[in-house]
């Protein structure tokens, strides 16, 4: 099922759903904390296992907007709850507040729903935006972003993960906006990652060195890292793509097939491929603490890379491709030498081999990026230490 047909078929019905989860006369506060998709619920996951601890009483419930999230995360045992959020309306968002009677709403990033929020502000109930970013370029800052400015007031608190983003709010916004520079959550996030590992025996068994490990790639960086394996003989690859869906493996299988690529879903007896696929979800962040160096796709897109810090944590040098500004930690590992960029060929064979070709180079870059990693963790606790005050 495409995601557009998953995104109204998971929809339907949720009415019921969420009458029969919710019953009327029931006492027990809810904490509904509400993701985009599934990069923002992994930002979202310490708050809401911090909550869990910090109110052991209350009931949290999660909300997606994409299925993405929601498909992947539906079974998630943090949450009490796991539901899609029903469309953006006043009326929809009257009668979710209704049924549902939250103690306190918290969104993560970029989630600005104008019905849901101002219903909420209306009902004085406290709601929350943490490990926001802004962009000078975003409507709140235009001449035409009066309804965007309007639904930063409906948050009790703005928790943002950078002074330039607080500044652009103060200095641009000609409202008080409570705001705190706090973080971003992902990095307590990835440190608590660090502290498991579900990576399958079967797999360590055969990993190789040097081990590439290259996750979250798209059709791009796959082309370029085939020409890598045929140029440069002696590592190992595992690639955990972007997109499984099948008309995606059938082409890493094509492209790959000279080194005979071994599926995660289909492991080969006594087999130690060159080319290991990992076509399932939640292994990859696990994988990178085996890599020898760090590979992450969307460099080539127009949206950009996917997430550095699950591979940086590990103690492990990054490559990615030039589509990566916009992206924070990305911009400043590779201004610490723990991360590199190529543009084309050329600069990733060049990067590749610099770094196998030197070794203390490579291990001095793996302990920059860990060392980046640890410095900026904490935002989960100046969130609830703030939330104390206002939630019960």
């Amino acid at each position: 099922m495409n995601k557009t047909r998953q995104f109204f078929a998971g929809r339907r019905g949720q009415w019921t759903r969420l009458k029969n989860a919710f019953p009327r006369g029931s006492s027990r506060d809810i904490l509904w904390i509400h993701c985009a998709s599934l990069g923002e619920f992994e930002q979202g996951r310490p708050v809401m296992e911090a909550l869990r601890v910090q109110y052991p009483g209350s009931g949290i419930l999660l909300t997606f907007f994409s299925p993405s999230g929601y498909e992947v995360r539906k079974n998630y045992k943090g949450a009490d709850y796991v539901f899609y959020l029903p469309l953006d309306s006043p009326w929809n968002a009257a009668r979710f507040l209704n049924v549902v009677k939250p103690a306190a709403a918290l969104f993560v990033k970029y989630e600005y729903w104008y019905f849901y929020l101002t219903a909420l502000r209306r009902r004085h109930i406290p709601t929350y935006l943490f490990s926001a970013i802004f962009r000078p370029q975003q409507p709140f800052f235009k001449w035409y972003g009066m309804f965007h400015r309007h639904m930063l007031t409906c948050y009790t608190r703005i928790f943002v993960q950078d002074n330039s983003s607080a500044d652009l709010l103060q200095k641009n916004i000609k409202l008080p906006l409570p705001v705190t520079v706090a973080g971003d959550t992902r990095f307590d996030r990835v440190v608590a990652i660090t502290k498991g590992d579900n990576t399958p025996a079967w797999i360590i068994e055969r990993m190789a060195t040097p081990l590439l490990v290259a996750g979250s790639t798209w059709p791009e960086d796959e082309d370029m890292l085939a020409r890598l394996l045929e140029e440069i003989p002696h590592f190992q690859l595992i690639l955990a793509p972007h997109e499984i869906h099948a008309a995606h493996l059938t082409g890493i299988s094509a492209l790959f097939e000279k080194w005979n690529p071994e599926f995660y879903s289909a492991p080969q007896k006594g087999s130690c491929s060159r080319v290991l696929v990992i076509d399932c979800m939640g292994l990859l962040s696990s994988l990178y603490r085996h890599a020898t160096l760090c590979y992450i796709g969307g460099g080539f897109n127009p949206s950009g890379i996917h997430n550095t810090l699950e591979a940086a944590v590990h103690g492990k040098p990054v490559l990615f491709g030039p589509n990566y500004k916009k992206f924070r930690e990305a911009a400043e590992l590779t201004e610490i030498g723990a991360a590199r960029s190529y543009t084309e060929y050329a600069g990733l064979l060049s990067h590749f081999r610099n770094w196998l070709d030197n070794p203390e180079s490579m291990q001095d870059s793996g302990r920059k990026a860990a060392a980046y990693v640890r410095s900026r963790t904490g935002a989960t606790s100046i969130i609830l230490e703030t939330l104390a005050d206002q939630v019960r």
